[in-house]
C-alpha cells in the first residue's frame, strides 16, 4: 500500500471527513484491522482564507508547496489537497515535487463519465464556480458541459460556505437555499450536480436533489484508496 500525502486544514471541518472515508474505504477493500498509510499537513485556514480574498494565490501557493514537500520528505507517494478551492494552484505545487498529484476535479469527472452525464451542474466557492482552474478541466480535458448559478446565487452558495460549513454550522435555511438552487441547474439541463466544496456534504445529500449528486471528497477520498492499492 502507497501512503497518501494529505494537505489538509482547508477546513479542518473536510479534512476530517477525508480522514474517515479513506480509512473506512481501506478497511472495507481489505477487510480485518487494516487501515491506510497516510500522513497528513494541515494549515491555518485563517491565513489561507485572507489570501484567498485579497487575491494573493501565489502566497498561498508557496505555503501548499511547502506543505507537499513536507509530504515528500516524510515518505508520501502521492499528493491530495484536501480542497477544491486551491486546486486553483494545483500546477504551482506539481511543479515543485516530485511525487504524483491526484487531482480532485479529475477524480470527479471520471465518475461523471461513467455516469454518462454531459452536462453537469457546479456548486461550490466563488472561484471554483467562476474561475477557469476548474470549470476549464472539465470542458477541455472530459468534454463536459458545465452550468454554474447566476450571480445572486453563487453569492449565497459561497457566504454559505464561509460563514456556516467551514465554522460547522449546519443552517436548514442554507439547506432549502441550496435545493432551491441545484433545482434552478436541474431546470437549466443539468443531468446532475458537482458538490464542488469538500464543506458542501456537510449540508446536502442525494436525498435533497432528484439528479445525481457528485460529492468530490468522497469521490477523491475513495480514488486516494485505490490509488494508493494499485501496483
Amino acid at each position: 500500500m502507497k501512503t497518501i500525502g494529505l494537505i489538509g486544514g482547508m477546513s479542518w471541518e473536510s479534512s476530517i471527513e477525508y480522514y474517515r472515508i479513506i480509512n473506512e474505504t481501506a478497511k472495507e477493500k481489505l477487510g480485518g484491522l487494516h487501515s491506510a498509510k497516510s500522513l497528513m499537513v494541515t494549515v491555518d485556514f485563517a491565513e489561507i482564507e485572507k489570501l484567498q480574498h485579497e487575491d494573493r494565490w501565489d502566497e498561498a501557493g508557496q505555503i501548499l508547496v511547502e506543505c507537499a514537500q513536507d509530504l515528500e520528505r516524510g515518505g508520501a507517494d502521492f499528493i491530495v489537497l484536501c480542497t477544491n478551492t486551491m486546486h486553483k494552484l494545483a500546477d504551482q505545487i506539481i511543479a515543485n515535487v516530485n511525487i504524483p498529484f491526484l487531482h480532485i476535479a479529475d477524480a470527479t469527472a471520471e465518475k461523471i463519465k461513467t455516469a454518462g452525464i454531459k452536462r453537469i451542474g457546479l456548486l461550490g466557492t466563488r472561484f471554483t464556480m467562476e474561475h477557469d482552474f476548474y470549470k476549464g478541466r472539465l470542458i477541455q480535458n472530459f468534454g463536459l458541459d458545465v452550468l454554474v448559478p447566476n450571480e445572486a446565487d453563487r453569492e449565497i452558495v459561497h457566504r454559505v460556505i464561509y460563514d456556516e460549513l467551514v465554522l460547522g454550522k449546519i443552517v436548514d435555511g442554507s439547506r432549502e437555499e441550496y435545493k432551491r438552487i441545484m433545482e434552478l441547474l436541474i431546470a437549466q439541463g443539468a443531468e446532475g450536480i458537482i458538490l464542488g466544496c469538500t464543506e458542501i456534504e456537510l449540508l446536502v445529500n442525494q436525498s435533497d436533489s432528484r439528479a445525481p449528486l457528485f460529492p468530490t471528497t468522497l469521490i477523491h477520498a475513495v480514488s486516494a484508496v485505490e490509488y494508493a492499492l494499485k501496483d
